[in-house]
């Protein structure tokens, strides 16, 4: 492998779709933005020689729909003590998260050519004292849904409409931690937590239920006082429909359960537990990055469609929510 260089950064500063977009722009601007933050993140993980691409594929669209459409949280009020949080408690998927960021104005996207380099920011694991956007230094440790927990208290404490929603693997459900934060969570009422599990079924080296298993899932968040919910992890409307409307039960935590694929979309790594930790070739690189251009067709279609459907019945326009 050959180091990532300035002339492979390609990512384009997508920013955040405008609040008076229509559902059908705003799933659309999302789209491309996860498609363009695969693109790159494609050719970070490759040029730098590791990362976690699978696990990077899979979380990129809740990414993509978080930064482009649901957070309050801009460049302009990264500091800002009533912005919304984010935290990637599985932050071994830091690629993700940075090109995500830089994607999206928080991070200039030339820096991303120093990833993993000596003495860049953008490290492994996601620094918060080195990285804007970055609430907590996280790994796949099971800390970043504590983490979350506590800025929720805070919210609460100061009568503040800040929202607070983490992002975690499935894999590190199997810690304990995750567990004694829920029923805080719970007994404090904190219906400005929105969790979202990762639900690939894979972590490293074998599936969740060989090692530990989770199911049934919605039962046990249920039992600890979460309002449940189950989507489609990689389709962008359900996506913002879901993740826009929390809390989705008042006085109770909202526990997203979002189904992924792990290397989703790329055709040899989807579902793949070998892509937990895996760096792709030169030829499976170019394969990947032509299944993506594919990918562009696709989403096309996908916007005149529902275009017609718009045109057909105007209420659509909202998404069929309350204005």
């Amino acid at each position: 492998m050959t180091a990532l260089a300035p002339e492979h950064i390609t990512l384009p500063v997508v920013g955040r779709v405008s609040p008076t977009a229509s559902r059908a722009e705003q799933v659309a601007h999302v789209a491309e933005a996860a498609r363009q933050i695969r693109l790159q993140d494609l050719k970070l993980v490759h040029y730098a020689g590791a990362g976690h691409i699978g696990g990077d594929f899979s979380a990129i669209d809740v990414l993509a729909t978080l930064y482009g459409s649901v957070l309050n949280v801009t460049p302009e009020n990264v500091d800002d003590p009533e912005r919304d949080r984010f935290i990637l408690s599985k932050g071994h998927v830091a690629g993700a998260l940075y090109t995500t960021l830089a994607a999206f104005g928080f991070l200039p996207v030339e820096e991303l050519a120093t990833f993993l380099k000596p003495l860049s920011r953008l490290n492994g694991h996601p620094n918060r004292n080195k990285v804007p956007g970055v609430e907590a230094n996280t790994g796949p440790l099971g800390h970043g849904l504590p983490i979350a927990v506590g800025h929720a208290i805070s919210a609460k404490l100061d009568v503040s409409p800040r929202r607070t929603f983490v992002l975690t693997g499935d894999g590190e459900l199997q810690e304990g931690s995750n567990w004694e934060a829920m029923m805080a969570a719970s007994q404090y009422e904190l219906d400005s937590l929105t969790v979202i599990v990762d639900r690939n079924r894979l972590q490293q080296g074998a599936t969740t239920r060989e090692t530990n298993d989770l199911d049934p899932l919605d039962q046990k968040a249920a039992a600890f006082g979460f309002a449940v919910v189950e989507v489609d992890g990689h389709d962008h409307g359900q996506l913002l429909d879901v993740l826009s409307s929390v809390p989705h039960q008042p006085g109770k935590p909202t526990f997203v359960i979002a189904h992924t694929h792990k290397g989703h979309p790329i055709s040899y790594m989807s579902n793949n537990v070998a892509w937990h930790h895996k760096v792709p070739s030169e030829d499976q690189l170019n394969l990947a990055l032509e299944e993506l251009d594919r990918l562009q067709v696709q989403q096309k279609q996908d916007e005149v469609a529902a275009a017609d459907q718009q045109h057909a019945d105007p209420s659509t326009s909202n998404g069929g929510r309350p204005a």
